[in-house]
């Protein structure tokens, strides 16, 4: 693959620690969240990097596909909720709920939008077989 784009991410302390981007753009404290035993607080934890980033290449997924089919599906909007739990044999696991909203088609046609995004999406592509990915038409 010929990569378009790079970006370097450095962490340094673990989820209590900091982490930036080697433009300078992403420089951020991190807390482990209180559903981990951490203090929570106003500082962004990894789980909530990944919501958010999966979120946005998501609804791009859902633009870059009605372009190509020619629909015009109003301003979508996509919710990423990504939990972290124990896996059954050893360490952790995620999971994503994605709740997807096409407000300018139907139903059965913005399902099969948000399919198309999810068969393209990078981050769907990047998590098939390991995280457990919910589709929600909302």
């Amino acid at each position: 693959m010929k990569n378009l784009y790079e970006i370097t991410a450095t962490a340094q302390g673990g989820r209590n620690g900091h982490v930036t981007s080697s433009d300078g753009v992403l420089d951020l404290q991190l807390a482990l969240p209180k559903g981990l035993g951490g203090p929570g607080g106003a500082a962004p934890n990894p789980e909530m990097l990944f919501a958010a980033g999966y979120a946005a290449c998501f609804d791009s997924a859902l633009a870059f596909v009605a372009a190509q089919r020619k629909v015009s599906a109003g301003a979508t909007r996509v919710d990423a909720t990504v939990g972290i739990g124990p896996r059954a044999d050893r360490g952790f696991a995620l999971s994503v709920q994605l709740r997807v909203q096409v407000p300018g088609l139907p139903p059965e046609e913005a399902r099969a939008l948000v399919e198309a995004a999810h068969a393209i999406c990078p981050y769907s592509h990047a998590v098939r077989g390991n995280i457990a990915v919910t589709l929600e038409l909302a």
